[in-house]
């Protein structure tokens, strides 16, 4: 079979270094092009001498990729980067991981990010979470990688809203991740003093993430779903772990079964037994995603602890998902990697 040749447009970042280390390893995958904005010139190497590997970083050039004659690129950039690029390309498929192509509504996206899209509808996007719209990726040609915190979330509550017991108007979510879901940057607030024997909220209230996660809910739905959404940066590398909170009639044993039934044939979501609780460690350096129940009967609330790795399921490690499934490949092909324990 002819392998897919691949461009990866932002590969110096944590998610193009995380696309490499998986890519590197699919059998059925011919890395044509990396790019980089900050480093374009140098050697993959010279950069990180860790990855051994002397390919020539490209500069972010349309007419570069087109000549490539790439099958997909993946697009590792920030909000508000790739929109004009992605649309120019043509019939490349793209995955992209940043969020300019995730709303249904171009507004939200201008409210929340602060830059225009415009000629918005004219492209065909698929939200790119893969257990909720696997049919719609396979055609698709423009991907829309979801955010890290929209995963986990979103997983943890879609047997609920698929099946119409989505009842409650408000969910609370308490959310913890690794430092790594920042991104690359230098910034003081993210030094090592500032992180080292610590932990703290941020974004309260106006996180990025809500629009999309409110977005996506009312779709599953059909009604406004409010999220009361609190991130906390713990001060290490990789993880995220949310604990969702929401009224409902549903008995434990009710919700387990059918959070069981919807997730049985998910290679990479576990549902864990009632009594076991995640933790962040359990996904390091994978693709898989653990969720847990429990249910605090005095207040009628149902307790959901989603717990995933950032860079993997939240970002590269669902990109690579996604793109087996767009070009009917085995959709655990590269993405065997078991956590790293301890």
């Amino acid at each position: 079979m002819k392998k897919l040749r691949v461009a990866i447009v932002g590969a110096t970042g944590y998610t193009g270094l995380e696309l490499l280390r998986i890519l590197n390893n699919h059998p059925q995958v011919e890395i044509a092009l990396l790019s980089s904005k900050s480093f374009a010139g140098k050697s993959l190497s010279e950069v990180y001498p860790f990855e051994l590997d002397q390919t020539i970083l490209e500069g972010i050039d349309r007419q570069k990729l087109i000549e490539k004659n790439c099958d997909v690129l993946f697009a590792a950039l920030p909000a508000g980067a790739s929109y004009e690029l992605v649309k120019s390309l043509g019939n490349m498929r793209v995955i992209d991981l940043g969020a300019d192509f995730r709303f249904d509504d171009p507004h939200l996206y201008e409210k929340h990010y602060g830059n225009s899209l415009p000629d918005y509808d004219s492209s065909e996007r698929v939200y790119g979470l893969t257990e909720l719209y696997r049919e719609q990726i396979r055609k698709a040609s423009i991907v829309a990688n979801p955010g890290c915190y929209p995963t986990a979330v979103l997983l943890g509550l879609a047997p609920l809203a698929k099946n119409g017991l989505l009842h409650a108007n408000t969910v609370f979510v308490d959310a913890k991740s690794g430092v790594s879901g920042a991104g690359r940057k230098q910034d003081e607030q993210y030094s090592f003093c500032e992180l080292n024997e610590n932990l703290r909220p941020y974004n309260l209230v106006n996180h990025r993430h809500v629009p999309e996660i409110e977005e996506k809910l009312e779709k599953m739905v059909g009604r406004r779903i409010n999220v009361v959404f609190v991130p906390h940066l713990v001060p290490m590398n990789r993880g995220i772990l949310c604990t969702i909170y929401l009224e409902t009639h549903l008995k434990v044993q009710e919700a387990h079964e059918l959070y069981n039934e919807f997730y049985k044939d998910e290679p990479f979501v576990h549902v864990l037994p009632l009594g076991t609780h995640p933790a962040t460690r359990w996904c390091l350096g994978s693709n898989h995603v653990f969720l847990s129940l429990a249910k605090d009967e005095r207040t009628s609330t149902l307790i959901v602890v989603s717990t995933l790795d950032n860079l993997m399921k939240g970002a590269s490690g669902q990109a690579v998902q996604n793109m087996n499934v767009m070009f009917s490949i085995e959709e655990e092909t590269a993405l065997y990697l078991k956590p790293i324990y301890p």
